[in-house]
């Protein structure tokens, strides 16, 4: 437009300050637009040049003053498309939070229609400048990227950054409104601190997250559907009648057909127990209530119905099930209602895995041994693919609690911490074992969670293992990838030092067993640092102790245990103890570093049955020693009664009486010398007495069964 402006001026110069004689009237400069060529020809004709440059301060003016007065022009103007800017080489901007003013008092129409409006911004130090302008697009600017230039379209000038050598630069541009590059609106404020602009980032955050969302609703729907229509889940089996009576009030069996294993035979074990009840009631009432189990499971195991149990009080929680104490009713006798104790491991819907394999572990009647948690039932109980759906294993039920548990409470004997160990590690050993003690062939397990807290305490003489959540079946069928896919389990604190370091040889099944060994030895440990023979008898403290946190993850434990090859302390007073001394270094070869180097659990079990026979022997010995002193004692009062009714014969025989009363002396010398020489010999260690097997066993050493398993001192 300023080249309209100044043709203009121009032409009524040259016409003596009238429209007669220019080369555009009135009416011609109101169809500028058609016009361009023809003005940018004319303009650029070597007769105008000089007069352009000459005249055009002064035309400009004059032309502005003539302009206003025009009608016709100010009505050609308003049809005018070109841009209105600011237009300062440099001003000082006026900013407020985000949006600064260029305070610039000069605009100017663009001179072609494609130039837009432009704002620089420059920072240099504390000073800040705006140089404003109209610039065509396709033209370089200095300082300013090419690209971007063609990027502005918008009605509002929003600053850009852009390298500078000095300073801070950043620039806009704009077009369609007058003078737009007057108003510079940041992105981040005129300090550089980021503005936030909530009504543009909202629904950009907004649309972004629809994805994942429908990603993870997808996923979740999916993994629901497979863990609710799994195909080798079992099916409800048909219900029979249930021939007892039951309250719907009081017991929560519900109408629903559930499936399940139940237990054929006559295991031994524990179920997971409180205090509360009598030992001697709960083992008196196992057999009726296997009794009782049985018949109402077809066939295969499972259960026609849901067993009539009342759920009274929560004794345990565990990673994957609730342990609750319940009551079964057992029929009615006399018009009053009978019920047995029973151990309840209730498994939510998403541990459903953990009780199918806990179900089929079980499910194996080989594996019922006096030392193995005594299973009674399974039951599904809930709507069928619902979230509220809870899986129930059904066990005998002892009120000692856990091993953790009653050895927190309780100091043990020497007597009880041989043979509660000597249970263990026959439960263990028969879990280990191809064949059943009848020499029927089986199945190995490997436990691969065996701690304190997952052995029961039937009695003071007797435990059984539980929790088979992760056990695992040693089946010769399976290949190594099906061992390589049961993962890195267990608990932490209790893991084998090849578990932690994932180097499992999973070619050879007894490195499964080897894993068992080293955690027996841990809860071993435990159990003699309570116990009386070692001395001074601490408070309980799990395996490792202080050194690692309560729940301590699998870097810390791999820190303590493969790289400074820690174990559990054994005192040096422990040892002190002949016995305590076999038992712990019955403990260190289980919890050997090199799996190989351990011993099995059968070899355990020899071990401690030869500690438990010394033990009956040293009893036996000290029962004689016992009998012979009370047969001394008996002596001895017979001989004082015979000496006090000897005084009282007739006169008359005074040499008889003579003879007599020496009899006493040498009776009574006799008897004394017996008596000295009757402890000594019963009591000395250097005397071997047969076994029943023919060999001699001497006190001063363990017993040597010959069976590679002995301890050479």
């Amino acid at each position: 437009m300023i080249y309209y402006l100044r043709i203009y001026s121009y032409e009524r110069e040259q016409s003596g300050g009238t429209d007669e004689g220019r080369g555009f009237t009135c009416h011609q400069l109101h169809h500028a637009p058609k016009m361009i060529h023809a003005l940018d020809r004319y303009a650029l004709h070597r007769k105008c040049a000089a007069a352009l440059d000459t005249h055009f301060e002064a035309s400009t003016t004059h032309v502005t003053s003539r302009v206003t007065g025009l009608p016709g022009v100010v009505q050609s103007f308003s049809h005018l498309s070109f841009n209105l800017c600011k237009w300062c080489e440099v001003s000082s901007p006026v900013c407020k939070d985000s949006v600064c003013m260029s305070n610039c008092t000069l605009s100017s129409f663009c001179t072609v229609i494609e130039e837009i409006c432009i704002a620089i911004w420059r920072k240099t130090n504390d000073t800040m400048t705006v140089h404003t302008m109209c610039h065509h697009p396709a033209l370089p600017l200095e300082g300013v990227d090419p690209g971007l230039l063609l990027n502005f379209t918008s009605r509002e000038c929003h600053m850009v950054p852009q390298p500078a050598e000095d300073g801070a630069m950043m620039v806009c541009g704009c077009q369609g409104e007058h003078e737009c590059n007057d108003k510079l609106i940041f992105n981040k404020g005129a300090n550089g601190f980021f503005k936030l602009q909530s009504k543009d980032v909202i629904p950009v955050v907004v649309v972004s997250l629809v994805p994942p969302l429908l990603v993870a609703i997808v996923a979740t729907a999916a993994f629901y559907f497979y863990r609710t229509h799994r195909p080798d889940k079992p099916g409800p089996p048909a219900r029979p009648n249930w021939p007892t009576k039951r309250t719907p009030e009081l017991y929560q069996a519900l109408d629903l057909p559930c499936g399940g294993r139940g237990s054929e035979g006559r295991g031994g074990g524990g179920g997971v127990m409180a205090p509360g009840s009598q030992l001697e009631e709960s083992n008196a009432k196992v057999s009726s209530l296997n009794n009782d189990i049985s018949d109402i499971t077809d066939w295969q195991g499972q259960l026609a119905e849901p067993l009539p149990i009342k759920l009274e009080a929560l004794v345990g929680k565990g990673r994957f099930a609730e342990v609750w104490r319940a009551r079964l009713l057992q029929g009615e006798k006399g018009g009053v209602n009978s019920y047995e104790t029973v151990a309840v491991k209730v498994f939510p819907a998403v541990e459903y895995a953990s009780w199918r394999n806990e179900c089929s572990i079980f499910s194996d009647p080989k594996l019922e041994h006096d030392n193995v948690v005594q299973f009674l039932a399974a039951e599904e109980r809930g709507l069928p693919g619902h979230t509220l759906r809870k899986y129930w294993l059904v066990l005998a039920y002892y009120s000692l609690g856990n091993l953790q548990d009653f050895l927190t409470a309780n100091i043990l004997s020497w007597e009880e911490l041989v043979v509660m160990a000597g249970s263990i590690a026959k439960g263990l050993a028969h879990l280990h074992s191809d064949t059943t003690p009848g020499g029927i062939p089986k199945v190995p397990v490997a436990h691969r969670d065996l701690k304190s807290s997952n052995i029961v305490v039937k009695s003071r003489k007797e435990c059984a293992l539980c929790d088979f959540g992760l056990a695992l079946r040693l089946d010769l069928s399976l290949t190594v990838d099906d061992y390589a896919n049961s993962g890195q389990v267990g608990t932490a604190r209790y893991m084998a030092p090849e578990v932690l370091e994932s180097r499992v040889n999973l070619e050879d099944l007894e490195a499964f067993k080897q894993m068992d060994v080293y955690s027996m030895a841990l809860v071993l440990w435990e159990m003699a640092s309570r116990c009386h023979a070692i001395g001074e008898v601490e408070s309980y403290e799990p395996a490792f102790g202080s050194k690692v946190c309560e729940q301590p993850c699998v870097d810390s434990m791999r820190d303590l245990v493969l790289r400074d090859r820690g174990r559990p302390d054994i005192p040096s007073a422990w040892t002190q103890h002949q016995g305590m001394s076999i038992f712990c270094s019955t403990i260190t070869e289980c919890w050997d570093h090199d799996p190989e180097a351990r011993l099995t659990a059968h070899c355990v079990v020899e071990r401690f049955n030869a500690l438990q026979q010394e033990q009956e022997q040293e009893q036996e010995q000290e029962q004689e020693q016992e009998q012979d002193q009370d047969q001394d004692q008996v002596q001895d009062q017979d001989q004082d009664q015979d000496q006090e009714l000897r005084p009282e014969v007739g006169r008359p025989e005074d040499e008889e009486r003579a003879k007599n009363s020496e009899k006493p002396d040498n009776d009574q010398v006799h008897s004394s010398s017996t008596a000295a020489s009757s402890p000594s010999s019963s009591s000395s260690p250097q005397v071997p007495k047969p076994q029943r097997d023919g060999t001699e066993v001497s006190h001063d050493s363990p017993v040597h069964t010959g069976t590679g398993c002995d301890l050479l001192l």
